[in-house]
């Protein structure tokens, strides 16, 4: 297929459709996506836009069975009630995520020069985007999560968020972010469901939510638990904190002077192979042929219209970047959690087409707010 960027960084392919105002933008969104596996549709530079606009692509993309999502960076509007009424019509057939330069006096004079785009004010943008169902996004890197993440997973049925997590603290300011978000639950862990849990895990767990493991893992205790929660009639939505922490053990062994003797080789290995299991369960927990109810009779799913796949009733995003990764950083994303890309977890969770989003939690609140909008709405995103 043809890549005619003036930097190509040749993303895979995918269900991402770009449009922007700035070329580079272009080719930042299109890196972001090399880095995290997840794939391109199309992507056009609509440059000063003389003839064909950003929202031209946009509602080409809202019609498109190729792509997903739509992803876009503007920098001003000549006709603001034109845009709005166009990015309305888009936002009830795909999910639509911008990032919009210009926020500033210093922005807008920049724009000016760069693209001769007309400033908007940034308030009365806002309030237009939350009003047209449009995600906002302040950088190209939570933008990039957001689409991903619409491209990746389904809508969530309702609020409900469970935290699982293998350390304490990372659940605390995830509770923190999620409990801040307008339309996402840090629900109450239900009695049924501690209880299954609690034959699974030593007294000392935390018997809430977040359901913090405490140090109690076995081999299969992760995916087993993931199983409980996902399957539980009132759960929504899951994050699951932790991916990444025994692959990451796993290259910082590797690096050592003492490997592979004395059986490290042998740790190693163990270690890689438990997260690309874990990887893996949660990629099977999420697409299983039950039936959303539960009842287990066979794959009735409706098929999901932005994906082609069969309708997958749970979310669950994966954070799997660790400090001693191979990128350079540090990166300090939401909840103040240090991650950098580059380990099995990471890896094993791409090929099954997952979203590892370190913005998890706005992730999950932008796909969160879509359905929440949809289901007050009436309507659903064809």
């Amino acid at each position: 297929k043809l890549c005619a960027q003036i930097v190509a960084p040749y993303p895979p392919a995918g269900r991402i459709g770009i449009a922007s105002q700035s070329g580079n933008f272009v080719s930042s969104f299109m890196n972001w996506s090399v880095g995290s596996g997840v794939g391109i549709s199309r992507a056009v530079s609509a440059g000063n836009a003389a003839m064909v606009t950003v929202a031209d692509y946009l509602d080409f993309y809202g019609s498109d069975e190729a792509t997903a999502v739509g992803l876009a960076y503007v920098e001003g509007i000549a006709d603001g009630r034109a845009f709005y009424e166009r990015m309305c019509s888009v936002a009830a057939r795909k999910p639509l995520v911008l990032v919009k330069g210009g926020a500033t006096e210093g922005g807008q004079r920049a724009a000016a020069s760069h693209t001769g785009a007309l400033a908007a004010d940034d308030k009365v943008f806002d309030g237009a985007c939350r009003q047209a169902g449009v995600s906002l996004c302040a950088t190209v890197e939570e933008a990039f999560d957001v689409a991903a993440s619409f491209a990746t997973q389904p809508l969530p049925a309702g609020p409900n968020v469970v935290v699982m997590t293998t350390a304490g603290g990372w659940g605390v300011v995830t509770s923190d972010a999620i409990t801040n978000d307008r339309d996402l639950v840090l629900m109450a862990l239900p009695h049924d469901l501690r209880d299954r849990i609690d034959t699974k895990l030593p007294p000392r767990w935390s018997r809430s939510n977040p359901v913090d493991l405490a140090g109690a893992e076995t081999r299969d205790t992760i995916p087993e638990v993931l199983e409980m929660i996902a399957h539980h009639r009132e759960v929504h939505a899951i994050v699951y904190l932790g991916l990444g922490i025994q692959a990451n053990q796993a290259k910082l062994t590797r690096s050592g002077r003492f490997y592979p003797d004395n059986g490290l080789d042998r740790i190693v290995s163990f270690h890689e192979r438990q997260d690309a299991r874990y990887a893996q369960a949660a990629h099977d927990i999420s697409v299983c042929q039950a039936d959303p109810h539960g009842h287990g009779a066979g794959d009735h799913r409706p098929v999901e219209p932005r994906t082609g796949n069969r309708a997958r009733h749970r979310p669950i995003l994966l954070p799997v970047r660790q400090p001693g990764g191979d990128r350079p950083g540090p990166h300090v994303p939401l909840c103040a959690l240090h991650f950098t890309p580059g380990v099995t977890g990471s890896s094993a969770a791409r090929k099954k087409d997952r979203m590892c989003s370190y913005r998890r939690v706005s992730a999950s609140g932008a796909i969160g707010s879509v359905s929440m909008s949809d289901s007050r709405n009436g309507t659903s995103l064809k």
